[in-house]
Formats: C-alpha cells, structure tokens, sequence
C-alpha cells in the first residue's frame, strides 16, 4: 500500500461506530476485500501483522481494502461480544460498503477469532452482494460450533504446522472434511502468527490472487 494512502474511516455499526482503514486503487472497482482480525480480549486488532499482510495482497491485486475493528478494540464503540455481535459488525460493514463505495463483490478474509466470524457471516451473507472468495488464516477450529460451520466453494485454509494456539492436524481435517473440501496450504514450521513466515504468507497468497 502507497504510503498516505489509507483513509481512517467510522463505520455505522450495531452498537456504535466502528474504527476502520479503508486503502481504495487508483481505478474505481465494484470488488473489495474485508480483513478481519484476531482476538480481541488477546490484543487483537486490525493493525495485527498477518491482518496487515493479508490487506496489502489484496490491495496489491488491484483490489480496495477495508479492515477494521470489532466492537470494544480500537476506537469501536461497545463491548466484545463472544462473537455473536461481531457478526453483525461484519454484516454491517458489509452494508457500509455497498452504500458507501457501491461495492457488489467482496474477498473475505480472517485471521484467527477473525477467521471464525468470517466463516460464520457466510452463513448470512446479504443476496445483494456476491462473496467472491473466503480466505481463513490459522481457523480457531476448537471453537464450539465451528465444526457445523460450512464454508462456501473456493474457501482457501493457510496453516503452519508449528502453530501453538490452535491444533495443526485439527485445522486440516476441519478444511478437508467439509463439503466440498477447502483448498488448503500448510506451511511448514510457522507458527499461529506467522513470525518470520509472513513474506512466505504474503507470496502463496499473491499467488493464489494471481489465477
């Protein structure tokens, strides 16, 4: 992302403003990507490094980027919710988007806790826009529920089998066991963060941007 080029946005959401950064591309798009990150009881926010990482692939493929902050981290307004208001955060998002900067496709991406509510929001995913791809960073897959979640066709699952916060060979069953199965790359040695590992990140997923 260009230096300067990012604008601080505040986004209607259900229970106050959401604190958010939305990098738009020289040439207007109706296709943005959405970031959403780890977290928050755990330090999580939008400015996390793989959440980071992950904005500037998409911003690179030639798409707008919005990450922002779940209620209760950053400057958003209201209290953590277990995930429950964190998906209307998202749906809400979803809204500003469209209204805001007439947004019809979206990539949606996660990060840990944010891998999680952005596979839940499929689950009530607006009929007005199309969700072009799901891409889940190191899924917290031990969360109750999250084994009756489905993602839609084309979801990509990027792990490290050295993760320490969530069970590698539990991610992988999760991701291939659905229907039908999660494109899935594991990274050898890395870690639940990523730590020096997020160069290898960024360029599997370019990669997969670039088909």
């Amino acid at each position: 992302m260009q230096p300067g080029s990012d604008n601080a946005v505040m986004i209607p959401g259900p229970v106050g403003l959401l604190e958010g950064v939305w990098s738009p591309v020289e040439v207007a798009a109706d296709h943005a990507a959405i970031i959403c990150h780890p977290h928050p009881l755990h330090g999580g926010t939008m400015n996390n490094k793989v959440v980071t990482t992950l904005a500037r692939v998409f911003r690179d493929a030639g798409m707008p980027v919005l990450r922002f902050n779940f209620r209760g981290a950053g400057a958003s307004e209201g209290l953590h919710d277990q995930g429950r208001g964190e998906i209307d955060d998202l749906l809400a998002v979803l809204v500003w988007l469209r209204g805001q900067h007439g947004i019809r496709r979206v990539s949606l991406a996660g990060f840990s806790f944010g891998a999680w509510v952005a596979t839940a929001v499929t689950e009530r995913w607006p009929a007005e826009l199309a969700l072009e791809r799901l891409v889940l960073v190191a899924p917290p897959v031990h969360y109750d529920g999250f084994d009756r979640l489905h993602p839609p066709p084309h979801t990509l699952v990027l792990v490290g089998d050295s993760d320490e916060v969530v069970d590698p060979e539990a991610m992988q069953a999760w991701a291939l066991s659905r229907r039908p199965p999660c494109d899935l790359k594991v990274f050898q040695g890395a870690s639940h963060f990523f730590h020096g590992r997020l160069t290898d990140l960024k360029a599997e997923l370019a990669a997969r941007l670039a088909h």
